[in-house]
Formats: structure tokens, C-alpha cells, sequence
């Protein structure tokens, strides 16, 4: 199993390090090969996505990526700084389907901002579209304004079947859990989301044990700290997708506890923590590896076939938790904090 090794900027080299070693744990044969992505690309070739590391990924079965960015690079024209990177990989290997989970774990309940027992037992997932949209709609760009000053413009673009094949996802996956989606979308204002509201309940004619609701985006982001429990499958666009799953993150007590999973139509992958580079923690050793870890595990699942092993690595993961072990993101007193390092460790222990 060849998994191209992506670590990125800021806390990404650590959080990748620790991941591969305790996959090292698993008894599993992988190769690893390493390449330069984000700020490190570009300090490489004067790219953040230099042609080797594209080419490495496309050769390879999965891609563990860490983090990019930095605001040493804030100064770059916009096609050089770091965070074209991903977006230039999911482009590229057409990832369009991103899987974020968003679940509370029971001894991590007490971290959230919200009430424990508003959170207790969260299971949600997020399915984001990934190629589309505002993000990648042409045409966009700053221009001088009739008025004399200059104006920003970019375009919100879905085609029907981009809303069809995402819409496809969400309901698969719902199959396998609670059987309930909700479409989020702003209809009333916008004529993408009018069709994308359309084509969703058009799909939703071939799932017929699936439950659909529709949402828009306003409420439903004051309904996941009101009522986050109601929530099954949410499937949404690229935007909404972007703000909707940062805000459940903190449902859950830390951004670093959240994976992810970028898939293409055949389930090849890209893997990553939502969470960002963190260059301030950078080098200290107490960045949170689990997201990381817990992505690794989405990896097996999805684009392995190792179903076993990330099981394995989902009950090491919670045992961890358990027994008391926390990064300073969700140290609570009475438990125990531990480096990044001694974190992952205990994962590994734990296999």
C-alpha cells in the first residue's frame, strides 16, 4: 500500500511523524514516500505544489496530508501561497467528496463549549462538496470599478451533475447510519442553491429509506448549537460546507480531535485534520495528533480496504481517551496531559 506523505508547514511534520509511527503498529505493509507541499513547496521549487509531490500523489494509493500555511506568505500573489496547494490536489485528482465526522466522544463531553448533555453522544457526518463553487467558479478576480475604486468578484457555479454525484454520497452514507440527511443550501436568495435544492430531492427519489429535509444554511448553523443531536448526514456545498464543519468542530471540545477524508469516484483518497497549520505551537511538541490519527484511520476504511485495522485504531484511540490522557486542547482537570509525542505513543501502546 503506497501512501504519499505530505506534512506541510507549521505542526504538520509532527502530527504526520507521530500518525506514521503508529501506524507502524498495525502489522501492515505500506510504503511511505515523502515529498514538500504548501510553504515547504514553494521554499522547494518556488510552488506550493511542486510537480514531483503532484505526480507522487497521483501514483499513489492514499495521501496522509498534515497541514499548510504560514503568514510569512501572506505577501505572495494568490497562485503561490501555500494554501493553493490542497486546493490545486483536489483539483487535480478530482476529489469532490469530503467526509468530515464530527463525533463527541463521552469522556471529551465536558471540554465542549456547549452543555455536556446538549453534546453527549454527537454523531454527525458532514459530506462537503469539494470541486465546485465559489472556490473554483471562473470568473473571478479584483478589477478597477466604474466608480473608480476597485472591486473583488468571484462566482458561485454547481452543475447538475456535480450536485447529483455529492447528493449520491450523502446518501449512501446515511444508509449506513441513521438514515437522515439534511440538505443545507440558501434558496431563498440564490439561484445555485435553487437548483442545487432541486436535484438533491430528485436523488433522493432512488433512496427511498432514506429520510430527506432541507435546510437553509443561516439556521442550520444556529441549530448545531442549539440542537446539534438532530442531525444525521449533512450534505452541502464547497462554502457552506467550509464554515459548517469548523463550527461542529467545537461541538466536540477541540478542532483537533476532527478528521477528514477527500474522495474521488473510485475512493482513493486524500486524508487530513481540518485543523490548520498552528505555526504559534509549531516546534513545541503539544500539538493534538488524534485528528491525524483518526484520519490515518479513515484511510484504512475507505481507500484500503483495511476495515479491521482502522477499527483497530478507532477502539485505541477511544481506550487512550479513557485512560486519562490529554494535549493541552482538551485537558480538563483530573486528567493527564502529554506531549504530542506521548500521545500518540499511548495510541500505540494501546494497538
Amino acid at each position: 500500500m503506497k501512501i504519499a506523505v505530505l506534512p506541510g508547514d507549521g505542526i504538520g511534520k509532527e502530527i504526520i511523524a507521530e500518525t506514521i509511527r503508529v501506524l507502524g503498529r498495525l502489522g501492515l505493509s505500506f510504503e511511505f514516500e515523502q515529498a514538500p507541499v504548501g510553504g515547504a513547496g514553494y521554499e522547494a521549487s518556488g510552488h506550493p505544489l511542486p510537480q514531483a509531490t503532484l505526480a507522487l500523489a497521483k501514483q499513489a494509493d492514499a495521501i496522509l496530508f498534515g497541514s499548510v500555511g504560514d503568514p510569512k506568505y501572506d505577501s505572495l500573489e494568490s497562485s503561490k501561497r501555500p494554501e493553493q496547494a490542497i486546493l490545486g490536489l483536489r483539483k487535480e485528482l478530482a476529489l469532490f467528496a469530503n467526509l468530515r465526522p464530527a463525533q463527541v466522544y463521552e469522556e471529551l463531553a465536558a471540554a465542549s463549549a456547549l452543555r455536556p448533555e446538549v453534546v453527549a453522544g454527537l454523531d454527525i457526518l458532514i459530506v462537503r462538496e469539494l470541486t465546485g463553487d465559489i472556490y473554483f467558479g471562473q470568473p473571478k478576480g479584483i478589477r478597477r470599478h466604474e466608480s473608480g475604486g476597485r472591486e473583488g468578484f468571484d462566482t458561485m457555479r454547481y452543475t447538475e451533475a456535480e450536485i447529483r454525484r455529492i447528493a449520491r454520497v450523502a446518501f449512501g452514507a446515511a444508509r449506513k447510519r441513521g438514515k437522515k440527511v439534511c440538505s443545507v443550501d440558501k434558496a431563498n436568495v440564490l439561484e445555485t442553491s435553487r437548483l442545487w435544492r432541486e436535484i438533491v430531492a430528485e436523488e433522493a427519489k432512488q433512496f427511498g429509506d432514506i429520510e430527506l429535509s432541507h435546510m437553509y444554511v443561516d439556521n442550520c448553523a444556529m441549530q448545531l448549537v442549539r440542537n446539534p443531536k438532530q442531525f444525521d448526514v449533512i450534505v452541502t456545498g464547497n462554502m457552506f460546507g467550509d464554515i459548517l464543519s469548523d463550527e461542529a468542530s467545537m461541538l466536540t471540545g477541540s478542532i483537533g480531535m476532527l478528521p477528514s477524508a477527500s474522495l474521488d469516484a473510485n475512493n482513493k483518497g486524500l486524508y487530513e485534520p481540518i485543523h490548520g497549520s498552528a505555526p504559534d505551537i509549531a516546534g513545541k511538541g503539544i500539538a493534538n495528533p488524534l485528528a491525524t490519527i483518526l484520519s490515518a484511520a479513515l484511510m484504512l476504511r475507505h481507500s484500503l480496504n483495511q476495515g479491521a485495522a482502522a477499527e483497530r485504531l478507532d477502539r485505541a484511540v477511544k481506550q487512550t481517551l479513557r485512560d486519562g490522557y490529554r494535549t493541552a486542547d482538551i485537558y480538563t482537570a483530573g486528567t493527564r496531559k502529554v506531549s504530542t509525542v506521548e500521545m500518540a505513543s499511548a495510541v500505540a501502546e494501546r494497538l
